[in-house]
């Protein structure tokens, strides 16, 4: 039999493909919310309306912190490819079906960063750089490599990188790191528990299966559905501190209230009745929760 000889189309349509399986590593999804934060930082860092030099700064800065965001995403699918074959919502992944080597996930992981820490450096500033190359070693090695697999705690401390993006955004503005930078910091940071924990729940046997200690694995459904709603409590009062430090107004106040106590009232909902269904209500909930709550300070800043 003789071998097909590949056309032109054919080549085209594997490229493509291949160039798919990268993108995929990058977790698309979770780097545009990552984006999304540290735009935010940056728009609160300039007062009134940003002149054309900051902007071209702040989209520069938004390409650096994609490609070392995306470059940490790309080492977490590479690291946890045995952990990810294991379960139903990661299976999918390229180097999980054996899609990618762990070369060319490693490289290209390895590319990325080097790219947007190069790009961060000359075109932004160096301690966004520092920062931004900080959060990709939290992520990619202290929390993928030690915590996740170590403590159940793993989110509580882990959550500290993906708190990091306002911080990143205010500094490529500012050169520094202001307490605005850290309110913001401290929601996302205490967001990320009830957010996880509520992913966890109805995930439960995944990573059983995967042998990770997440809280409901290590302490049960009941302990961690208590932890969601305690946490929501916390999280509550920090979303009111833009308002009480004078960075937003009204309007971010009733907002920030209005989805706050909807997270609360679903924690609680879930705490009291357990159902997959209601863990998944929750998670997808917690998603809107932040979305809309960093979108209102983005509005309420324009109109102070």
């Amino acid at each position: 039999m003789s071998t097909p000889v590949p056309t032109p189309a054919t080549e085209a349509t594997r490229t493509a493909s291949v160039l798919r399986q990268f993108y995929a590593l990058t977790k698309p999804r979770v780097v545009q919310l990552i984006v999304f934060c540290a735009l935010i930082g940056m728009v609160l860092a300039v007062p009134g309306v940003p002149g054309w030099e900051e902007v071209q700064r702040g989209v520069l800065a938004c390409i650096g912190i994609w490609l070392v965001a995306g470059a940490a995403a790309a080492f977490n699918c590479l690291v946890e490819k045995g952990i990810d074959a294991k379960m139903k919502r990661t299976a999918w992944r390229p180097t999980a079906r054996g899609q990618l080597s762990d070369w060319q996930a490693l490289v290209f992981s390895a590319l990325l960063c080097a790219a947007g820490s190069l790009l961060l450096w000359f075109t932004v500033n160096p301690l966004t750089m520092w920062l931004t190359f900080a959060t990709f070693v939290g992520y990619a090695v202290i929390y993928t490599v030690i915590l996740k697999p170590l403590t159940p705690q793993n989110i509580v401390i882990g959550g500290a990188s993906g708190a990091m993006p306002p911080v990143l955004g205010w500094a490529a503005m500012t050169g520094d790191v202001g307490p605005e930078a850290l309110i913001l910091f401290l929601i996302i940071f205490l967001w990320t528990p009830p957010h996880f924990w509520a992913l966890a729940l109805y995930r439960v046997e995944d990573y059983r299966k995967a042998g990770l200690p997440m809280l409901p694995v290590t302490h049960g459904n009941a302990f961690t559905r208590l932890q969601v709603l305690l946490y929501t409590f916390v999280l509550f009062a920090a979303c009111l501190m833009p308002f009480a430090y004078g960075m937003s107004g009204w309007l971010y106040l009733v907002v920030a209230i209005a989805v706050s106590i909807g997270f609360t009232g679903y924690a609680f909902a879930l705490w009291r009745h357990y159902s997959d269904a209601l863990a998944r209500k929750t998670f997808r909930f917690s998603l809107i929760h932040l979305s809309v709550l960093f979108a209102a300070l983005l509005v309420d800043h324009y109109l102070l």
